[in-house]
């Protein structure tokens, strides 16, 4: 008995002394550092399978009653449809004869002034 007490207390005292290498340098050093894992007792105080409490869920009054379906909360599909309208041939034609373009309707020439091209260049201004 007396050995293995010894034993224990000679091995608390080295284990002052002696640290684990990360201990030594680094925020592992500081003596405020706090371990970042939780003790077996912290961890889990309770199963989530079995809480403490039964859960209240409103059901007497039709406008609290508890509602998970995503579709009625869903806004993206509370649109309109969309209007479509499928154009024939005949009437594409129709609407083409009835419009009438003006030069107005076409966007301006940006290119007016004429290149002029240097016709004493060797090799036509490409090198051979």
């Amino acid at each position: 008995m007396a050995v293995s007490s010894t034993s224990k207390s000679l091995f608390q005292n080295l284990k002052r002394f002696i640290k684990k290498p990360w201990e030594i340098t680094g925020p592992c050093s500081d003596p405020e550092y706090k371990e970042a894992l939780p003790k077996v007792q912290e961890y889990r105080v309770f199963c989530p399978a079995t809480p403490n409490q039964k859960p209240c869920v409103p059901t007497s009054n039709p406008e609290t009653v508890y509602d998970i379906k995503y579709f009625t909360r869903d806004q993206r599909r509370n649109r309109p449809p969309i209007r479509r309208t499928i154009l024939k041939k005949a009437d594409v034609e129709k609407m083409m004869k009835e419009k009438t373009f003006d030069v107005s309707d076409f966007p301006r020439v940006y290119l007016t002034a004429t290149v002029e091209e240097d016709y004493n260049a060797r090799g036509g201004g490409y090198q051979k």
